[in-house]
């Protein structure tokens, strides 16, 4: 396999995954406040982003740390939260199971969210003997490289952030930013708006339940519309 396919496709998932910093600095800085407000001191805010490296868990982590939830409340969150990165490695194991076990651990390290919408359309439309590990290790390099940096920022400057910028609206419009391009059949589109709604329709119920009540939801319905077409 040729170093040039390898720096290709390394590179080529660092410009897939540039466009959505957009949203992505906004929202890291958004928890570096929350972090410090919450009670976490800057270098417990800075090691939770590169150790936990999951921005919505996070979030959640200092909300909850802040009204001084119960521990076991907290973890139990997290952890339902970003349960849904199991959604994500089931969908790339296919094109990265023959990688060495190493390769696998760094690469799920970097399963996030962004890495893993960019990614995954690469590897949908890559032959299968193109090096395509490399696109994710770009793109999830980027995101992890810009969330780091932007929780430092955040720690040090977010403090003196005027409040009318409202860089917490970031957040759904990052994740929006990385659905609605991939919206293109009807099954796409019946898990989106199922997902959507069982979402706003269970923010009631507790330790954040919602996101995985809504993400089986979405499943559930994209795969009735490929069975109902499939069928005809």
């Amino acid at each position: 396999m040729s170093e040039t396919r390898k720096s290709s496709e390394f590179w080529r998932g660092v410009r897939d995954q540039l466009p959505l910093q957009l949203g992505v600095v906004p929202f890291g800085l958004v928890f570096g406040v929350l972090g410090i407000a919450s009670g976490l001191s800057e270098w417990q805010t800075i090691l939770m982003s590169a150790i936990v490296f999951g921005g919505a868990s996070q979030v959640v982590f200092a909300q909850l740390w802040m009204s001084g939830a119960a521990p076991w409340v907290v973890g139990g969150s997290v952890a339902v939260i970003n349960a849904r990165h199991i959604l994500y490695s089931v969908s790339v194991a296919p094109y990265l199971s023959k990688l060495p076990v190493g390769w696998r651990i760094v690469l799920g390290y970097l399963l996030t969210d962004e890495a893993f919408a960019v990614s995954i359309h690469r590897f949908e439309e890559a032959r299968p003997d193109q090096p395509v590990h490399y696109h994710l290790l770009g793109s999830g390099l980027t995101l992890w490289v810009c969330w780091q940096v932007s929780t430092v920022l955040g720690v040090q400057i977010g403090a003196t952030l005027p409040p009318y910028l409202n860089l917490d609206f970031a957040i759904p419009l990052t994740f929006l930013a990385i659905v609605v391009p991939r919206l293109r059949h009807g099954a796409e589109i019946a898990a989106a708006l199922s997902a959507g709604l069982v979402a706003l329709a269970g923010q009631d119920l507790p330790w954040n339940l919602w996101i995985i009540v809504a993400a089986i939801a979405g499943i559930g319905a994209g795969a009735c519309v490929d069975w109902i077409r499939g069928g005809r």
